[in-house]
């Protein structure tokens, strides 16, 4: 009897291309379209939410011809929960990171949990990252595909759930994937890469927050540093740590938001100087390549997807909070983002940026 595998299949070339590895490699795969969303434009919000009809469409007419089942599953609810969470963390201050949430919660939740209604083997997505276990510890680290490379989206997983991933486009790159479906002639061949936050078009999430939850967005009092008062804002939520477009203050030399603070309404723009930090508390930490930090750690530590890691030591400060210092101050430390740290190629844990640790 063959390894059972259950996939992640979006409707993309990652995914499609995955499951053809799998099939090669002799499993028996089962595909799953996580239905989440709208398959057109909202009217009001300009959004579209991942993961449509045509992407449905595309992710079956692969399986087709893989020759693997195929099921689509509505979760809808639980994306929908997943915008409201995106939206509430901005009311609150905070930045947020959804790829991450959908991860915790439907790529290595629901579809867990439905690959255990199957009874099968391991779950499968089309992330670009390795699984290891050289020892006694399963081990995420970075994929080989450099420009790839989304452990750090992946910092969440427990070791239940790396004990049943598999990850196929771990050890291959980009181009490779491309032209693996050109030769199959995938539908996904030559599919564009989805955006960063998919259910926000253009990136411009204000329409978002303001459709959703506009009765609770005031317009606030914009400052500066040392508390002076430069003019106003049309409301907190709208703004983030690093931001320089749209202050509305013009100051002969470029600012920058440092501060939100979501209680005041107040927004606080600064320089370059003043937008870098060399500390930062982080909470609700993950170990994956250790089971707890019970002494000071030297690691290298991303603050954002797109950050180059930078030389840091984590020490233990609270129950699930640590304490990191980094070598060299780093730009635009950021509530609400993940902070993720690594021994090189391998994910030792991560956790959520809470605050500066000088505020």
């Amino acid at each position: 009897m063959k390894t059972k595998v259950v996939i992640a299949m979006s409707g993309g070339v990652d995914s499609s291309v995955a499951a053809h590895f799998l099939v090669e490699q002799g499993y028996e795969v089962v595909g799953l379209f996580m239905r989440l969303g709208i398959d057109k434009l909202d009217t009001i919000t300009k959004t579209k939410v991942c993961c449509s009809l045509e992407d449905a469409h595309d992710a079956r007419a692969v399986a087709d011809l893989l020759g693997i089942q195929f099921h689509v599953l509505n979760f809808k609810d639980a994306f929908d929960r997943i915008i409201n969470t995106f939206c509430t963390e901005y009311l609150d201050g905070r930045t947020p990171n959804p790829c991450i949430l959908c991860n915790q919660d439907l790529k290595f939740g629901r579809l867990l949990d439905f690959a255990k209604m199957l009874n099968a083997d391991f779950i499968a997505t089309g992330h670009y990252a390795k699984v290891e276990k050289p020892n006694n510890r399963y081990l995420l680290k970075k994929g080989t595909d450099s420009r790839k490379d989304q452990s750090y989206v992946l910092f969440s997983l427990n070791q239940d759930q790396l004990l049943r991933t598999i990850f196929p486009l771990g050890t291959t790159t980009k181009e490779a994937v491309r032209k693996v479906a050109r030769n199959l002639n995938l539908k996904t061949k030559d599919k564009p890469e989805s955006q960063d936050v998919c259910f926000v078009i253009n990136n411009n999430y204000r329409s978002l927050l303001s459709e959703r939850f506009g009765s609770r967005i005031t317009p606030g009092l914009l400052k500066d540093t040392q508390g002076n008062i430069l003019g106003r804002h049309p409301g907190s939520p709208f703004f983030t740590i690093g931001q320089r477009k749209g202050l509305g203050v013009a100051l002969g030399t470029p600012r920058y938001v440092v501060d939100i603070n979501p209680w005041e309404n107040t927004v606080v723009i600064g320089t370059e100087a003043e937008l870098m930090e060399d500390e930062l508390i982080a909470s609700m930490i993950n170990w994956i390549s250790i089971d707890r930090l019970d002494s000071p750690m030297n690691v290298q530590a991303k603050i954002r997807y797109n950050h180059v890691a930078a030389d840091a030591t984590v020490y233990p400060y609270k129950p699930d909070t640590v304490r990191v210092i980094f070598k060299e101050p780093q730009r635009a430390v950021t509530p609400g983002q993940a902070v993720v740290f690594y021994d090189d190629e391998t994910v030792i844990g991560g956790g959520w940026i809470e605050r500066k640790s000088n505020w």
